[in-house]
């Protein structure tokens, strides 16, 4: 049996504009690094075996200053980053539908295998990733914790797994930045032993919204 805590990275400007951000490097912005802040002093008393994050830099920012003191080194894995979605990437909501109806209209399907142009990934294709990462920690940490720190799309599929949930359809799940996740991976599949928990966040500005119906 292998613990996974799995935590999204601190609010940024693009999360706050409803702004697609992928796999574009957008640093926190002052609330996101407020929020690591107090996740730091949360996971003061948290033991980790091995500290893992995405290698985008609001993840990355957010581990750095999150971790709790120790001589573990922060392994950047390219296979937790966010979703690719190619040209919309860097756009909000309202440019999109103005300048690329068709393109927002697809992607508002929730169609599992559709890709949006330019190098986007679909929801299959990053699902399979996102799983090939647990099971490279997995295979790597056996009977350990790990912290990871990663983003809300890539939550959002292992939310799906534990649940045997169906890849296409909006997102049901709560994911607030920073929030703690903890789960397990036991013969041979994900247990979600905790979801959403934001405690530490308690008397902080009110975050945007938790549950997009399509941007992360």
């Amino acid at each position: 049996m292998t613990e996974l805590i799995v935590i999204r990275h601190g609010e940024t400007d693009w999360n706050r504009q409803n702004r697609f951000q992928g796999q574009i490097d957008v640093p926190l912005n002052a609330a996101g690094q407020a929020q690591a802040q107090r996740l730091a002093e949360r996971l003061l008393g948290e033991r980790f075996d091995a500290i893992v994050s995405s290698d985008l830099l609001r993840a990355r920012t957010t581990a750095n200053m999150a971790s709790p003191p120790s001589s573990l080194p922060l392994v950047a894995e390219p296979l937790w980053r966010e979703q690719s979605f190619g040209v919309l990437e860097g756009m909000d909501v309202p440019t999109i539908i103005s300048k690329h109806p068709d393109l927002w209209s697809s992607w508002t399907r929730h169609d599992a295998d559709y890709a949006l142009p330019g190098g986007g990934e679909s929801v299959r294709d990053f699902h399979a990733r996102v799983l090939r990462a647990v099971l490279v920690l997995v295979q790597q940490h056996e009977g350990r914790r790990v912290a990871v720190f990663t983003h809300g799309g890539a939550l959002d599929m292992l939310w799906r797994s534990a649940h045997g949930l169906p890849l296409h359809g909006p997102r049901e799940c709560e994911i607030p930045n920073t929030g703690i996740n903890r789960l397990r991976w036991r013969n041979g599949g994900l247990e979600i032993l905790e979801w959403a928990d934001a405690a530490h966040l308690e008397g902080l500005p009110e975050q945007p919204n938790t549950r997009p119906v399509s941007v992360r």
